[in-house]
């Protein structure tokens, strides 16, 4: 549910992450989970205007020609949020970074894994069973 969820966006979630993020999530509905990715998907949004410093890095981007498809890599120039003891931390903030010098902070497991604690499943364990309970008596699975 979390890969699905996460669908085409960036990030470097391995097999083994997706399964911690299962084991975390027991009891969540799909929609638990997608609104936990999405929530996720926000902090490095949400790090970019909490930042009162910024560092120059090196960023690779990957262009797609349109014409022809090709692919080019670059590497250029880019400003990322940094903690104030970074070396060539910059005091600022995200309003005085030019759009094209913002390299986005790369989408974390941790970011999932604070989503996923800071929201509860919207349905009880008692909530099941009073479903399965029913299906049980009055209805059939898979008929």
């Amino acid at each position: 549910m979390f890969e699905i969820s996460v669908g085409n966006t960036p990030c470097d979630l391995a097999p083994a992450d997706y399964r911690t993020l299962g084991q975390l999530s027991d009891g969540y509905t799909g929609s638990d989970i997608t609104i936990a990715v999405q929530d996720a998907l926000m902090q490095p949004v949400r790090k970019i205007q909490a930042a009162t410093h910024y560092k120059w890095i090196q960023a690779t981007e990957t262009e797609t020609d349109p014409t022809t498809g090709q692919k080019t890599t670059t590497t250029k120039k880019k400003l990322t949020p940094c903690s104030p003891g970074d070396d060539g931390a910059i005091e600022m903030t995200w309003t005085e970074v030019e759009g094209d010098q913002l390299a986005e902070p790369p989408l974390l497991l941790k970011d999932f894994i604070k989503a996923v604690k800071s929201s509860r499943p919207t349905v009880s364990a008692e909530d099941i069973k009073k479903s399965n309970d029913w299906t049980n008596e009055f209805g059939s699975e898979g008929a």
